[in-house]
């Protein structure tokens, strides 16, 4: 049996071994995909065949678009896009096809990879990449295809680029592991990091030759998608980065920024003096009061709790919570992109999480609820339940810790919480809402937008809890900062994000309503012309 087994493992090395030397033969890679496999994906992981089906009808309905109009609009530009993983290629593709439409040269570079996780031989990757070129040419003359793998030219980065490279790809380690705290000599960084630099290097030399007027990446942020809006950021070329938030037909968008930061000042600065309509103030109680039973909300494809609300009486009970004022610690998700790079005056959310724990539990005047957030049930990192027990092994009685997946509504919670903690999570804008003191430690949306606590330091932090905690009742929120707090909530649900076609999620299912050839007409334009001229670079006005 164990003969077998090592025989067995003898050839799967030598297979590995032989993929490793073919790698890099001209042609080889190619030519066995072309022979073996012609037309099919290499890994069921990277099936683009619902895009080979549409792709060619695309391309047909743009172009006719395009001969329709006689001259090219004026605000017409050179466009780059990437993309990697096969969901963000088929969305790319679309995106790009659509601004070819519109009149804009497009070329949309790939790398070909089925994940960002996991090793592939160099052997492999060609066959994928062979493969995903295939498809995406049938696009061609209408987009120039690129793929920023088949880059053989070793250049060398600028350093400073290098080191910003070297920080995005830590914080894929710790998206990806889901965990703050990363190992730079472990595979999944090492990994990243040469992915970033073979991305990065591969895009820094193609907009050195070809100079596009806006690059396009989704995200922005993570893995290579950073690496290259990182390389066009060095070489002075405007950046427009994109992703998608829990509703249809909407896109949030950013231009020379990280569209994950969510960076609302210019919206805010343009809306906060103007006061919500009655219909406006409808729609976003509407909103709220859903998130808190639990229940689907017009365009909204997410429930944001799992169980409905039963009241605050009924969780004081069921938490043993006496008279003292109660602190809401709203956590978030270790490793969430929305907390990524997001620290005030902490090493991470981690930390503050600790050397608040330890404040808490010299305080028995108040009693500290902490909520972990229920998304730790799909995360397979550590949860925060883990950092508490090392902290604090045995819990003062002042102290409750609400498990991801306790039945506990978080709302039922804020009902009777006097004041609040958090990192990044929105949880806190709800609890300014309700009119409850927020303190905000993390580089979150809302931070110092008029309604809520923001410390600078840690000096600055304790002195507030200190404060706050001498008379709860006196910090809350005025009339005023309240209608401030909902007025921001509409203007970050319904005005930050951008009407488009084309959610990531659903993209299949919305094309069935929104075709390209509806979007490109002018009931299309009507509705989503305005964010496609972002998209393509034009400054977001929010007049």
């Amino acid at each position: 049996m164990n003969d077998r087994k090592n025989h067995h493992d003898g050839l799967k090395n030598h297979k590995a071994a032989l993929k490793e030397w073919l790698g890099d033969w001209p042609l080889a890679a190619e030519l066995d995909w072309y022979l073996r496999q012609r037309g099919k994906p290499v890994d069921a992981r990277f099936s683009l065949e619902k895009l080979d089906e549409h792709l060619p009808e695309w391309k047909e309905t743009a172009a006719a678009h395009l001969r329709n109009q006689k001259n090219r609009p004026s605000s017409a530009c050179k466009i780059l896009i990437f993309a990697t993983l096969h969901y963000w290629i088929e969305h790319t593709a679309l995106l790009g096809t659509a601004l070819a439409g519109l009149g804009h040269e497009v070329t949309l570079a790939f790398t070909p990879y089925a994940n960002w996780q996991t090793p592939l031989n160099r052997f492999d990757a060609r066959k994928q990449n062979a493969y995903a070129r295939s498809i995406l040419t049938k696009a061609a003359p209408l987009l120039n295809i690129v793929s920023f793998m088949t880059n053989h030219n070793k250049i060398e980065l600028p350093a400073s680029l290098l080191q910003e490279i070297l920080e995005t790809s830590r914080r894929d380690t710790q998206y990806t592991l889901q965990m703050e705290d990363i190992d730079p000599g472990s595979e999944i960084y090492l990994l990243r990091v040469e992915r970033n630099k073979e991305a990065a290097a591969a895009a820094f030399q193609w907009m050195q030759t070809y100079r596009p007027d806006v690059v396009i990446i989704p995200n922005g942020t993570i893995l290579e998608f950073g690496a290259v809006r990182l390389a066009a950021q060095y070489l002075g070329i405007q950046v427009v980065t994109y992703e998608f938030g829990e509703q249809r037909q909407r896109i949030w968008l950013a231009q020379d920024r990280e569209v994950m930061r969510q960076e609302t000042d210019d919206l805010w600065q343009a809306r906060k003096e103007t006061p919500l309509s009655e219909d406006q103030w409808k729609q976003v109680q509407s909103l709220f009061q859903a998130r808190q039973r639990a229940s689907l909300w017009e365009n909204f494809s997410r429930r944001w709790q799992g169980v409905a609300s039963e009241g605050g009486e009924k969780v004081r009970s069921t938490l043993g919570l006496d008279g003292r004022p109660i602190v809401l610690m709203a956590t978030n998700v270790f490793g969430d992109s929305l907390t990524l790079g997001r620290q005030v005056f902490s090493e991470s959310m981690g930390e503050w999480m600790e050397r608040s724990l330890r404040y808490f539990a010299g305080r028995q005047d108040v009693q500290f609820v902490m909520r972990i957030h229920p998304g730790e049930l799909l995360a397979q990192g550590p949860s925060a339940a883990v950092l508490v027990n090392r902290v604090l092994p045995d819990l003062p009685e002042n102290i409750h810790i609400v498990a991801p997946d306790a039945q506990i509504n978080t709302y039922d919670i804020v009902e009777i919480a006097d004041v609040g903690l958090v990192y990044t999570t929105t949880v806190g804008m709800e609890m300014a809402m309700s009119g409850i003191p927020v303190v905000v430690v993390g580089n979150t949306h809302y931070r110092r937008k008029g309604f809520t606590l923001d410390p600078e330091s840690w000096e600055s932090y304790f002195a507030t809890l200190d404060k706050v905690l001498e008379n709860p009742a006196g910090f809350r929120l005025s009339e005023e900062q309240v209608r401030c707090a909902w007025n921001y909530a509409y203007r970050f649900f319904f005005e930050y994000p951008h009407p488009f076609p084309w959610h990531l999620l659903k993209m299949w299912e919305d094309l069935k309503e929104w075709p390209l050839e509806r979007v490109l007409k002018s009931e299309g334009q009507q509705v989503f012309a305005k964010t496609f001229g972002y998209l393509a670079g034009e400054k977001v006005s929010w007049e």
